[in-house]
């Protein structure tokens, strides 16, 4: 294809979203022959066609769709693979010898402005990898990474364009910090801010998550200017991208499967996770014999429930497979249990904890392999359950006959 670009196209955090994914597949093949499309991370894991696909249908569209891609915490580890991490780039990441693990710029000739494209995750980010994914693997600070880059290529560019994913306030942060930014396209954060906000010269902005829209930039007058919009409804999809249709209707019959009756109060509302994994908590606590357990609240996801809960339902509420496992908790006398909570729960988000408050003699407790690995003094042995287990355990009355093993994980 010969391709004359005008603008850029960015998604982020689509997470694996395919439900209903031909908008998003024929906007973006509709769009290649004007727009450098990109994208800022978190392609991967967050629904039932990462589990049951192992990446197979992100990795297919993106080769097939995307130009750039920023690494994001989930799937951080297929960027490394051939196909993907020469389409990858970060400007903060380096190996143990200090070595960029990512082409740190790429430059693009858009609308005739010579356009150097770099990108950046968040710390905050990086450490939400799972531990035995980023061994050897490091982050520097992204405003640091930023300049020393503008500085090496500066004199190869005309303009700048950041792919973040760091979270939309950080990123209002970093466009201060970095004010030879043009745009920052932004992800990581969940948030219903979506801008362009501008700072100073610079705008942030975000498109919609789970693949509903997209954020868009292209050269106006001597700056640039940025919207969002929410991907247009498509009866079906070129022919092109006939194969990957053909695996997400394949992926998507299974994840239809029946499991079971929805138990109230979850039927027929959204999915208050909150008061499912409090709920789960309690469970595991009293029914495993655990001194106690502490679960994070973003290891589930919200979803509308019916009055029968699918396997697509249950894997999309919780997707990334976690095994529950018993960890130490840190020995650290100087911290007490309240304050080591406190501390989790700025790094990982709010907490589900059974009993509460812990018992001062508390040394371990029953948590997911993520929080064991990551956050805490380490697992000392499984649990032998899954966490999506647990929660089906809670949300439903079974149906006679559905299949235990899928809902629960491969084994």
């Amino acid at each position: 294809m010969n391709r004359h670009l005008r603008r850029i196209i960015a998604t982020t955090d689509v997470h694996s979203a395919f439900a209903s994914s031909a908008p998003m597949l024929a906007y973006l093949h509709a769009a290649r022959a004007e727009s450098l499309i990109v994208d800022c991370g978190d392609f991967f894991e967050g629904s039932g066609f990462y589990r049951l696909g192992h990446g197979q249908i992100e990795r297919e569209i993106l080769t097939s769709l995307y130009d750039l891609l920023a690494p994001g915490n989930h799937g951080w580890r297929h960027h490394f693979e051939p196909g993907l991490r020469e389409m990858t780039v970060c400007a903060n990441t380096t190996d143990d010898d200090g070595n960029p693990l990512f082409d740190r710029v790429r430059l693009k000739r858009i609308a005739g402005r010579r356009v150097a494209v770099t990108a950046v995750i968040g710390t905050q980010a990086f450490t939400a990898i799972p531990v035995g994914d980023r061994i050897g693997h490091h982050v520097t600070d992204p405003a640091q990474a930023l300049r020393e880059a503008m500085l090496e290529h500066h004199h190869r560019a005309d303009a700048w364009i950041v792919l973040s994913h760091s979270g939309f306030d950080e990123d209002l942060k970093l466009a201060a910090a970095c004010p030879f930014a043009d745009v920052i396209f932004a992800g990581h954060c969940h948030s219903d801010t979506y801008g362009p906000v501008p700072v100073g010269d610079t705008l942030v902005v975000k498109g919609r998550e789970l693949g509903i829209g997209y954020a868009t930039a292209e050269p106006v007058g001597t700056g640039w200017a940025a919207r969002t919009g929410t991907f247009p409804s498509s009866h079906g999809l070129p022919e092109d991208l006939a194969t990957v249709q053909d695996k997400i209707a394949l992926v998507g019959r299974t994840l239809a499967s029946p499991l079971g009756i929805v138990n109230e109060p979850y039927r027929n509302a959204p999915l208050d996770r909150r008061q499912l994994l409090a709920e789960v908590a309690d469970r595991l606590h009293s029914g495993l014999g655990a001194d106690a357990v502490v679960l994070n609240e973003t290891a589930l996801r919200s979803t509308p429930l019916g009055e029968v809960l699918t396997l697509g339902d249950l894997l999309t509420i919780e997707p990334f497979d976690n095994q529950l496992v018993h960890a130490r908790l840190p020995d650290d006398p100087t911290q007490d249990h309240e304050q080591l909570l406190g501390h989790l729960t700025d790094r990982v988000g709010p907490l589900a904890i059974a009993p509460t408050p812990l018992c001062p003699a508390t040394r371990s407790v029953l948590t997911t392999d993520y929080l064991a690995d990551s956050h805490l003094g380490g697992r000392t042995h499984q649990a032998g359950l899954r966490l999506g287990q647990a929660v089906r355990s809670v949300l439903l009355t079974p149906l006679a006959g559905a299949d235990d093993t899928a809902a629960g994980g491969e084994q």
